[in-house]
């Protein structure tokens, strides 16, 4: 982050990180602010032992944890794939690649408050299922701000980044994106509400809209081009996510069906119109998961939000989200990004035949090989941030839109100076940063220095949900004396700032913690130098669960902070 002032106005230039010496060279453990010296992640997914790729195969998921909705697109021999992020800022990633297998995150496409503003939004609120499009030198990105503005434009002519600030358009629904035809008119598509009042709970519609790149501005008549989803008698439900592709004369409309849950599935319709009517397939669905048993060993599930690429050699693949839960429906890291190819059939695609799994080991695309991000996304992996450098990685995610800097970079160190925002009292913007937990077999470890003076005050880690489901580990104050403690706030119900499940009296400001999680429990240890002891072996940990905390986000885990002032 940088702060900028200019005539005397404040400018909020938030980079995640590069504010280095912003709050000065402290040394020592000061009262509302607290020192982070690392923050380690290693991760096992629970499939390892049936996982073995060969040097040829590659392994699902492509982006493990919290990346919903891929939107997926290609220019040349690169790909550029960009994921949902709600109410988390920086909001939208933009990664990289040139194989579709290894992604190295390059930016953010929301990274600047001057384009969104997520205050008093709930973390599953925000940016839904952006698109992601490229025409003529300048990348796209369309999307909606739930609750917070409605559907925008914005535009880069380096993914990388800055993108503009958001273009804003005035029709109702979600999940926009954009097709370019063959004789150059481009179109932007969406779910929407039907024409008339709902036959029922879950019927919406696709629309569809000539669109120009040049101006940004929409035109024409809208059309209906699919009311309800494959068959309206049988009440499908969230017909959203639509995306177009041209193929041998005929126009494919690929959406997702079912809703976000167990039920999720993609769908295919076609025309020799582009403004329809569209035809189901009569193999619809495409691609889904509900029709295997629910007991089966290491399910993934609610597969669906499809979008298709095509290859610089000709073959065609599919980015789609998918989960993989622990137990029944039950999985706290979130709605991932999978990778499968498409095959053709008498005039229609296939991701995967009805009853079949998704496949954790697949043989790779037919791309130039490219090595493993210095981050690798996918597989087992681990990583140490030592703060040693001037910015943080863009994976660095906090909780809605910061009105002002809250962190530095110094010595070694990540500084977080308390707010006035904190979990569960408000609905601005906590001293939080963090990263996804992106495996349910995962150890997240820190370095703390701090010196609570009361007891609202705190600093260590937090694993959030939302603000109602949210765990906090670390220093505080208990009967006038520092303590390590272990909250947890899983409902309404509980008091704001969570219910204490256990804590030990602690001498001294510099702290060792670590966080345990082992699918539905975890394990909080604490200690100095490198003895570490447990403060609980094994609490409950469903309640980071989806199911459980509702909402469409996956838990994110770090560093933070809060003094009452």
């Amino acid at each position: 982050m940088r702060l900028m002032l200019k005539s005397g106005a404040l400018l909020l230039a938030f980079s995640l990180g590069g504010c280095a010496g912003f709050y000065g060279g402290v040394d020592k453990a000061v009262a509302a602010e607290a020192r982070f010296e690392r923050f380690g992640y290693v991760g096992k997914s629970q499939e390892s032992a049936q996982v073995k790729p060969t040097a040829n195969q590659y392994i699902n998921p492509i982006l493990s944890g919290y990346y919903p909705d891929p939107s997926i697109t290609r220019v040349g021999n690169d790909y550029y794939l960009i994921n949902s992020t709600f109410a988390h800022f920086p909001g939208i990633p933009v990664f990289h690649s040139t194989d579709l297998v290894n992604w190295t995150q390059i930016g953010n496409a929301i990274d600047r408050p001057s384009q969104l503003n997520f205050s008093n939004l709930g973390v599953s609120r925000g940016v839904f299922a952006p698109d992601i499009f490229h025409h003529e030198g300048t990348f796209f990105i369309v999307n909606t701000c739930v609750d917070c503005g409605g559907n925008f434009i914005i535009t880069a002519k380096d993914p990388a980044g800055p993108w503009s600030d958001p273009v804003w358009f005035d029709f109702d629904g979600i999940d926009p994106s954009i097709f370019l035809d063959t004789d150059g008119q481009a179109y932007m598509l969406n779910n929407g509400p039907p024409i008339g009042e709902p036959l029922y709970d879950g019927h919406r519609a696709i629309w569809i809209q000539a669109f120009d790149p040049k101006t940004l501005k929409l035109t024409g008549e809208r059309t209906l081009i699919v009311n309800g989803g494959v068959d309206i008698s049988t009440k499908p439900s969230w017909i959203e996510g639509p995306h177009l592709i041209k193929k041998d004369g005929f126009y494919y409309l690929i959406a997702a069906e079912g809703g976000t849950g167990d039920q999720h599935s993609q769908v295919v319709f076609r025309s020799d119109s582009v403004r329809g009517p569209f035809v189901p397939h009569k193999g619809n669905p495409i691609l889904s998961q509900r029709t295997l048993d629910p007991n089966r060993d290491h399910p993934v599930t609610s597969a669906g939000h499809a979008k298709f690429v095509q290859t610089q050699t000709g073959d065609w693949w599919a980015s789609f989200l998918a989960t993989r839960p622990y137990g029944p429906d039950l999985y706290n890291i979130g709605r991932e990004t999978f990778l499968l190819p498409v095959t053709w059939e008498d005039g229609w695609p296939r991701i995967l035949e009805d009853g079949k799994r998704i496949a954790f080991v697949v043989d790779k695309p037919d791309l130039p090989a490219q090595g493993q991000s210095k981050t690798p996304t996918t597989g087992d992996f681990a990583y140490v941030e030592e703060f040693d450098d001037a910015t943080l990685s863009p994976a660095w995610i906090g909780i809605r839109t910061p009105t002002a800097p809250f962190y530095d970079i110094n010595n070694g160190n990540l500084v977080l100076k308390a707010t006035d925002d904190h979990m569960g009292n408000t609905k601005g913007a906590p001293a939080f940063i963090g990263r996804r937990q992106q495996h349910h077999v995962a150890t997240v470890t820190t370095t703390l220095s701090y010196r609570p003076e009361s007891a609202a005050d705190r600093a260590g880690l937090l694993a959030v949900q939302s603000d109602d489901a949210y765990l906090f580990f670390g220093l505080t104050q208990l009967e006038g004396q520092t303590a390590v403690a272990l909250y947890k706030r899983e409902s309404t119900s509980d008091p704001a700032q969570g219910t204490l499940i256990a804590s030990a009296p602690f001498n001294g400001d510099t702290l060792n913690l670590e966080l345990r999680f082992n699918g539905a429990q975890l394990e909080a240890l604490y200690g100095t130098g490198g003895e570490l002891s447990p403060l609980v072996e094994a609490t409950d940990a469903t309640f980071l669960s989806t199911r459980k905390a509702g909402g469409f986000v996956g838990t994110v885990i770090g560093p933070y902070t809060h003094k009452t002032k």
